[in-house]
């Protein structure tokens, strides 16, 4: 599976943006997407995850701020954010894999990631 990941923008604090990513290929709805992030001198870390189930994980810093949902009909992963903090500047990847629910937050758990969309945060 191919992805392609874009909303990325500059937004101010407390504000909102809306990233997609779609995919392209088949069997979209058996994969598990997730959503991680890499910010300037740091490690790529996991923000959410969605399985084919639909079940959803977070991780702790954007619980109840993010929010993943998928579109099987159109291939296609969206993340809602608000609240946004200048923590949250970084670049966002989206990514699709088969992981078993105790794997679901591990980077290696996805082998296809798309490039990246730059997510700036700022006052």
């Amino acid at each position: 599976v191919q992805l392609q990941a874009s909303g990325g923008g500059l937004v101010q604090i407390g504000g909102s943006l809306r990233l997609s990513c779609a995919a392209s290929g088949d069997s979209f709805s058996s994969y598990s997407m997730a959503w991680f992030r890499q910010a300037p001198g740091k490690e790529r870390e996991f923000v959410a995850a969605i399985r084919w189930t639909s079940y959803t994980a977070y991780a702790d810093s954007v619980k109840g701020r993010f929010t993943i949902s998928r579109d099987n009909a159109e291939n296609t992963v969206i993340l809602r954010m608000s609240n946004l903090k200048s923590e949250d500047t970084a670049v966002y990847y989206c990514a699709a894999g088969r992981p078993i629910a105790s794997t679901l937050r591990l980077l290696g758990s996805y082998p296809n990631w798309g490039q990246g969309t730059l997510v700036t945060v700022s006052s």
